[in-house]
This record gives structure tokens, sequence and C-alpha cells, in this order.
């Protein structure tokens, strides 16, 4: 790289936009996605156990009713990419706000288990879509300098997602009366939560019309103009900007269209930095963590506690997952990605091994005792903790800005979609696993936070404060 080039590359990766207040703008409009992603996550918690008296269920029928949703996940992140390299990402985006307000609607008027499932797998499509056009879009947006704290978005925006739906959760059960079958507007407890999902869809649907198209995208169909405009409102009208555009659009034509086959290679099938976006994605989901958001009231209940207090405690534990989420904001640029996964890898070990730990007791009148029921729900709140200042942020960070250019989109689609066949799998297995003995499936967890550790020191690389044309 000459003198020259080597001074413009640094003016883009320190530039700093005048305007940041709106680049925040059309970051936190783009996580208007993953809030969606957290909130339709998170709501099936308070409705399990409705659902399970309504259609009369066990756990392992019950069990394929809210992972199924994660099966229209899987199908609408491997297909994201290619859809947005077609028709833009803020397409995409209004796309995915139109399946949500259907699966919304359509969850909360069921008339059998199976239509329910149905509605789920249409919420599920969108949730995929927006876990793969969220973190790249962002990545695209952001100016350099900025993009490991703006990335975070997608990982605050899913959190605070998780947390309102649970709120809105206890709002609901508390208007019923404690009872999730409960009659409240016409319709069951449950009904209602599954609902009310359709405020923050119409929401994310229009917020899509505000936010400008990807400057990758426009110069990828020749709108060379509109990306200069694009890239001087968000990397601040002091760089090069013909030069960010000469090279953007070369390192978008060295090679062809980002395509299924252009991840093929090496001795796996897979190109070894798709394996790696894979290992992170499986990692992240084989801890467990989303038993604690789809499961953790009827886990609560499971040990002895009382309905209304186990609605409470999933509160609890959302926010100490925005609390850990902002902690990873603060440090995912000054640390680095590496640094934050491995520190939170070994505080999920121990959070999880004081789980299993409590969860081998027996239960004394159908709770734990007092010591180990103490130890269970601090070692619950530590573990969503490490996991919300670490894997919850880098990961999807990292996916939106690790692959080389010209694989992005199709690599970031099979790595999002290995995540939710990771979700599905831990979701599906966990009543049985319970019913079986909660116990060694907190131990199979803890099992894989400690294999993250040696995963990450020998395959994952660091990626602050790069450029994305420097990947690869």
């Amino acid at each position: 790289m000459t003198s020259a080039a080597q001074a413009q590359a640094s003016g883009a990766r320190t530039a700093h936009p005048e305007h940041l207040g709106h680049v925040i703008f059309i970051t936190a409009a783009a996580a208007m996605g993953g809030f969606l992603f957290g909130y339709d996550s998170s709501v099936i918690n308070g409705a399990v156990e409705a659902i399970r008296d309504r259609y009369d269920v066990g756990s392992a029928a019950l069990a394929q009713v809210i992972a199924i949703a994660l099966i229209g996940c899987a199908i609408g992140a491997a297909t994201a990419g290619r859809i947005a390299d077609r028709i833009g990402r803020i397409r995409c985006m209004q796309i995915a706000a139109v399946l949500f307000t259907v699966s919304a609607v359509g969850s909360a008027l069921p008339f059998a288990l199976w239509d329910l499932a149905f509605w789920r797998v249409v919420g599920g499509f969108a949730i995929g879509m927006a876990s793969v056009i969220g973190p790249a879009y962002i990545a695209e947006v952001a100016p350099p300098a900025y993009r490991g704290r703006l990335g975070s978005f997608q990982q605050a925006a899913i959190v605070i997602g998780i947390a309102v739906s649970q709120l809105v959760n206890w709002g609901i059960l508390n208007a019923a009366d404690g009872d999730q079958r409960g009659q409240l507007m016409g319709l069951e407890a449950w009904q209602v939560m599954l609902g009310v999902m359709v405020v923050p869809a119409v929401l994310y649907g229009l917020l899509s019309f505000a936010i400008p198209e990807s400057p990758r995208y426009l110069i990828s169909v020749g709108k060379h103009e509109r990306a200069r405009q694009i890239l001087s409102e968000v990397e601040g009208s002091g760089i090069d900007l013909d030069a960010r555009v000469t090279e953007i659009e070369t390192g978008m034509h060295r090679e062809e269209k980002s395509s299924f086959k252009d991840l093929l290679g090496g001795s796996f099938f897979f190109k070894p930095i798709v394996w790696v976006g894979i290992g992170l994605s499986v990692f992240q989901q084989f801890v467990g963590i989303n038993v604690a958001f789809y499961y953790s009231a009827t886990l609560w209940q499971s040990v002895g506690v009382d309905p209304s207090d186990s609605f409470f405690y999933s509160f609890t534990t959302s926010i100490i997952n925005i609390v850990g989420t902002v902690i990873a904001m603060i440090f995912v640029d000054r640390v680095g990605r590496r640094p934050l996964a491995i520190i939170g890898s070994v505080g999920m070990v121990i959070g999880l091994a004081l789980e299993a730990w409590a969860f081998s007791s027996n239960l004394v009148d159908g709770q734990l005792p007092a010591t180990q029921g103490w130890v269970a729900l601090i070692a619950a709140h530590v573990f969503v903790l490490f996991f919300a200042l670490s894997w919850g942020v880098v990961v999807w960070v990292m996916l939106g800005e690790m692959f080389p250019n010209r694989i992005r989109a199709a690599a970031l689609g099979v790595a999002a979609a290995a995540q939710w066949i990771a979700n599905w799998a831990i979701t599906a297995s966990f009543p049985s696993l319970a019913d079986w003995n909660l116990s060694f499936t907190y131990v199979i967890y803890t099992v894989f936070a400690a294999l993250s550790i040696p995963f990450v020191l020998k395959f994952v690389k660091e990626t602050k404060g790069k450029r994305l044309e420097e990947m690869g």
C-alpha cells in the first residue's frame, strides 16, 4: 500500500461524522429488528404453561411448538443475505416488519395448536431476516472508529426487547389476576402477550422508511452519487468521498457477488473463516443462554417458586442482561472482541457450574433447599451477566465485520442459520433434558462454555479497528 493510500485508509478509519446523532438514529432504527428479535424470542416465556394447559400437551410436544419458530429463523437467516443483495437492506427490513406484524396477529388468535405453530414459523422467518440484516447494515453504515459500539446496538436492542417483553408479560399477568389463561380484552392473557408485538412491529416498519440504504448496496447497483451523500453523512465530509467510493467499489468488484458457492473450499467443505463464524454462532447458543429467556418462568416454578415471583425473577434477569450489554458496548472497542469473549467464557463456566450444583439437590416439599435456591438464583444472574458482556455482543459484532466483502452477506447468512439451528437444538431439548436430569443439563452447558475458551484462543482473530475492506 502506498503512503497516500495508507493516509487515505487511516483517514477513513478515524473519520468522525459531524452529525453523530444522525448516525446513532440510523443505527438505532436498524436495531429495532433486534428489539423485535428479543421481544418475539422471549414473549413466549409468559405463555408456555398456558399453552400446555389449553392444548393439553406434554413436555416434548410443547418444546416443539416453542422451538419451531427457530426453524423459520434458520430459513430466514439463510436466505436474507441473498435477498438483501438483490433488493437492498431497507426492503428486507420492511418485509421483516410485515411478517412480524402478521405473525403477532396470528399467534394471538390461534384456533389450534398447529395454527399457533405456523404463525410462530412466520415470525421466526422475520427474526432470521432481522438477525442477518441488522448487523450487516449497521456494519456497512457505521464509521470504522465507532463500528464496534454501533454494532453493539443490535445486541442492546435484543436484550431491551427481552426485558420489555418480560415486563409487559408481568403487567398483563397481574391485570389477569395472576392467571395466564385469565380473561383480558376478550382474550386469554397469554394471547394478549403474544399480540402486543404488533406495536413494535409497526414501529419497525415505519422507521425503515426514515433511514438511508447501505452505501455499499447503492454502489453495487450503480447509484454512486447517493452513496457519496450517505458516506458523507455517516463518515464525515472531511474524508475523500471519491476515494472511499472507489475503495468500496474496487473491493466489491475484485470478486463476483456473494453466493453460497463462494463459501466452499478448504478441507472441510466451507472455507476456514466460515467455520469460525459457524463456531462462534454455535458456542453462543450451546451455553444454554436461551433457556434463561424461553423457559425461565417455567424453570423457577419447577423448583417451587410462585408464578408471579417467577415472572419477576425473569424480569430481573433481563435487567442484568441489559447491564452486561452496556458494559460490553463500553469496552468492545477499547478492550477488543477476543478478550471480552474469553472473560465472558470464564464467568459463564463459573455461573453454570454453580447452577448445576444447586439443581443437583433434592427438592424439599417441592422446593430447593434455601442455600441451593439462593445459589441457583444468583448463579443464573452471574451467567447472564457474563454472557451479555461478552458473547452476546461480541458474536453479533464479529459476524457483521469478520468476513471478506465478497462473501460477507452469504457467510453471515450461513453463520446466522447455524446459530438458529443450534438455538433450536437447545430449546427443543431442554424440557425433556430437564425432566430427566436438570443438574446434568447444566453440566452440558458448562462444558460448552469451557470449550469456547480454546476455540477463541486458537481460531478467532481480532477485528477491532479494522476497515471492512481489510477483512480476509
